[in-house]
């Protein structure tokens, strides 16, 4: 019997994000053509000049050693800063930490407040990768239903909270749906957090990507709650508003203090420390912050407003995203689950997307935690995402493609009588 059939990581598949990256990636290789790349979150704006020269500033003065698990000092005094303007965040540099990306800071986070059997809950419609990291921490998910719109109630969450819920998920603006919380419904789900005793995961790594309203921190309604009451950890990132995903730089704001001091343990544990000279680039990114982020606000919004447009037309869109860098669009009228969609449009034009159904995953887990089968909800079978961060004429051509070849589709089926 092999060892790993006993491992919780073992039992974890890869993504769907994955999967269609491999595939676009054989198909270039295949085809010797580039593939119109809608799949992944990669825009096609930099990091400011500054960025970059404060990274090779730090190489050449040497300036390479280990840091702390908490971070440089300059920068966790940057981010508190930002916070504080920015967030309307009231925090201290003590319960400021610094990750190698958010993804990183998001899993040791989830580590340092995952108990044997606690559950975490997750929306329904959710990033992958926010499964995998409760799984790998121990954390039992639970889904908590969304609305039509994709919007969460707190109702609907209470109702699947059982004894043993520990952590609540939130994401805004969200991935993939792209849906952003006001705060009405953040101070409600807040509430019922700290009425049930819950600490809350607040993913805001699309801050500055809000279309629509001003981005809202959910930390921001605790300014008023003592600090060692507070429970809300909230987790940023680089990769998008300053365009650093590469750099993989990141940090969390903790809740409180005692919080702060356990998930410095498990960094310790997990990486030691965060990159020296991307610490710098990153004091640097936020020093130019507020021109950066709007700039790039302001490019996405651009490619949102022109580009998309067609789907709507198309009926593949019911609005446009109200944040964030992505699009879910309903292609039911092909007759194609979104897994099979996502491979013909691949190999027939170029165009690589993501089958929504991956987001949707629902896992069924054994008494050790194992996954031991998983489905997805009958809704997202027929969901794929787009990304609309990526150059505007490849983005106005993947759509294009895309409308085509949905028409096509719907084409044939009307010729075979299946839509009939």
């Amino acid at each position: 019997m092999s060892p790993d059939i006993f491992s919780v990581a073992g039992s974890i598949p890869s993504s769907c994000l994955h999967d269609i990256f491999r595939a676009a990636q054989t198909q270039e290789e295949r085809t010797g053509t580039e593939v119109v790349k809608l799949h992944v979150g990669e825009p096609y704006f930099h990091p400011s000049d500054a960025v970059a020269e404060a990274f090779i500033d730090a190489v050449r003065r040497g300036d390479t050693k280990y840091t702390g698990p908490e971070g440089l000092t300059p920068l966790r005094e940057a981010v508190v800063d930002k916070l504080r303007a920015d967030n309307a965040v009231d925090t201290e540099f003590s319960r400021v930490l610094i990750s190698p990306g958010s993804c990183q800071g998001l899993a040791a986070l989830m580590q340092s407040l995952a108990e044997p059997g606690a559950e975490i809950l997750l929306p329904e419609l959710h990033w992958p990768v926010h499964l995998q990291q409760s799984l790998l921490a121990g954390f039992r998910p639970v889904l908590y239903p969304l609305g039509p719109d994709f919007r969460p109630d707190p109702e609907a969450i209470a109702a699947v909270a059982t004894p043993r819920t520990r952590v609540l998920l939130l994401n805004s603006p969200a991935n993939p749906s792209g849906v952003t919380l006001d705060p009405e419904v953040l101070a409600a789900v807040l509430d019922l957090a700290r009425r049930r005793g819950w600490h809350v995961i607040s993913d805001e790594a699309y801050e500055h990507f809000c279309y629509e309203d001003e981005h809202v921190s959910v930390a921001s309604l605790e300014r008023d709650v003592p600090v060692d009451e507070r429970i809300v950890h909230s987790v940023f990132t680089f990769s998008k508003s300053f365009a650093m995903t590469g750099y993989r730089l990141g940090y969390i704001a903790l809740a409180n203090d005692r919080a702060a001091d356990v998930m410095k343990v498990v960094q310790e544990a997990n990486v030691i420390g965060t990159s020296t000279p991307v610490q710098h680039a990153g004091i640097a990114a936020l020093h130019g912050r507020a021109d950066a982020a709007a700039t790039n606000r302001k490019l996405v919004q651009r490619s949102r407003d022109v580009a998309l447009s067609p789907l709507i037309e198309a009926g593949l869109l019911s609005e446009l995203p109200a944040g964030g860098w992505y699009a879910m669009l309903d292609v039911s009228r092909t007759g194609l689950d979104a897994e099979t969609f996502a491979m013909r449009l691949l190999a027939r034009t170029g165009v690589a997307v993501v089958a929504g159904n991956g987001f949707a995953m629902r896992p069924d887990l054994d008494d050790r935690g194992r996954l031991r089968s998983f489905g997805y909800a009958p809704w997202a079978r027929h969901l794929i995402r787009i990304a609309f961060c990526v150059d505007p004429a490849q983005l106005e051509l993947g759509v294009q493609r895309l409308v085509e070849f949905v028409d096509e589709c719907d084409g044939d089926g009307q010729r075979h009588g299946i839509h009939s």
